[in-house]
């Protein structure tokens, strides 16, 4: 039991950069506070004790604002963060190192007996007022972003936003490779460049770098283009994409060097 509580207290370590000592920790976290209540009255319960353990549980939901039924299967290093609103039901089942935050309910579908409440794997992560609901299966090292609404099964590794919950990945097709790259060399993180993502930014952010794309493939062939009829001077000021700066400004043209056939008069801007 000791060890179960010192993996906890070890487990808010890692996952909150908040917590600064033990005691802090053991008095003022009452997701840890209804994860120590929940192992005593999960213990009451599969010992036939069921309504001392509906009790305890109902102490604990009354200090916490954690609710978990004393049925719930919970592995080692839970962490809930916050956890206010939380709902875990009966026949839940929590996987290792598993990490809830505030709002999230693990609820069922049917008011039929029987396995109703999702499993979750290890190291499950599921954002804040996130709704997993039904008896369906949260493969390893999934991610649940806040506010989805969750009623499929999810595979290993998935990451799941929206309403009702989609699967978002990277994909590898070339377009979005590009856009990657095309993001990357203007100092800018591509949040937003995923497959079916149900952001209408990331939908303009994608448009906005292919037209980035095609708009740095013209200047390129226009700049090779002069530089085969001697006109260079226009382009010796930028710098690559790749640098950290990139000036935008037309150097003046010396007031001794005539002006190239074809330039707009000093002072005018075409």
């Amino acid at each position: 039991m000791f060890n179960r509580l010192r993996e906890d207290i070890h487990c808010v370590f890692d996952r909150d950069p908040a917590a600064r000592n033990t005691f802090e920790i053991l008095t003022t976290y009452p997701g840890l506070h209804a994860v120590m209540i929940h192992r005593v009255s999960h213990a009451l319960w599969r010992r036939g004790f069921k309504w001392l353990a509906r009790v305890l549980s109902n102490v604990a939901r009354l200090f916490t604002g954690i609710e978990i039924h004393p049925g719930a299967v919970i592995g080692r290093r839970f962490f809930i963060d916050h956890g206010m609103g939380v709902v875990i039901g009966e026949t839940a089942v929590i996987g290792d190192d598993c990490t809830l935050y505030h709002g999230v309910t693990l609820g069922g579908t049917s008011w039929q007996k029987g396995k109703r409440h999702p499993t979750l794997g290890r190291d499950v992560v599921v954002g804040a007022g996130a709704k997993v609901l039904g008896p369906i299966e949260i493969g390893d090292g999934a991610r649940i972003g806040s506010n989805a609404v969750v009623v499929k099964a999810v595979r290993p590794g998935g990451t799941v936003v929206g309403v009702p919950g989609r699967v978002i990945e990277r994909p590898a097709d070339a377009a979005s490779r590009r856009r990657a790259d095309t993001a990357k060399r203007i100092g800018f993180d591509a949040y937003g460049a995923v497959r079916d993502a149900p952001d209408p930014v990331a939908n303009a952010i994608n448009r906005m770098l292919d037209h980035i794309h095609v708009m740095d493939r013209r200047m390129e062939a226009m700049s090779r283009a002069l530089e085969e009829h001697g006109i260079t001077r226009h382009f010796e000021h930028l710098h690559d994409l790749d640098g950290c700066g990139i000036d935008l400004a037309l150097p003046d043209a010396p007031a001794d060097d005539p002006q190239p056939a074809g330039d707009a008069p000093s002072g005018r801007r075409s």
